[in-house]
């Protein structure tokens, strides 16, 4: 068993009880609330995830030695999917958050309630935010 913050151990249990994927999307929705918002004159090159349907954008800063994240997306869902990415890592020591592995999205039934190409758009954003955590500890 994977060994997960908190407040991500909580997301994923409440993820767990609902079984309709619907009502999981319902919840993503609800998440996009979470996310500190990147303001879209910020949006630049550095900042758009890649491989992503929509127009997303994400920055990973460490301030007193803990990350904290804000991005922005011109989908809610793409949004929501940030907001459960930023309650996984927020707060977090760099070194912690990078050990967060994109497993825990499975394990809370996320993926098998998108479609394939938003399920690698989060894996995409998954894989930029651990590598901008990473370049934080170098």
């Amino acid at each position: 068993m994977t060994f997960y913050p908190e407040a991500l151990q909580e997301l994923i249990e409440e993820f767990k009880e609902v079984t309709d994927k619907r009502e999981r999307l319902e919840m993503v929705f609800e998440l996009a609330d979470e996310v500190v918002l990147l303001p879209t004159d910020e949006w630049t090159d550095d900042t758009r995830i890649r491989g992503c349907q929509s127009e997303a954008h994400v920055r990973i800063g460490v301030n007193d030695g803990l990350v904290h994240m804000v991005g922005a997306a011109d989908a809610k869902l793409v949004q929501g999917l940030m907001g459960v990415l930023s309650i996984a890592i927020e707060g977090l020591a760099p070194a912690q958050a990078a050990l967060i592995p994109v497993d825990f999205a499975e394990e809370m039934g996320l993926l098998n309630s998108l479609t394939p190409s938003r399920s690698n758009g989060f894996r995409n954003m998954y894989d930029k935010v651990m590598d901008e955590i990473r370049a934080s500890m170098e």
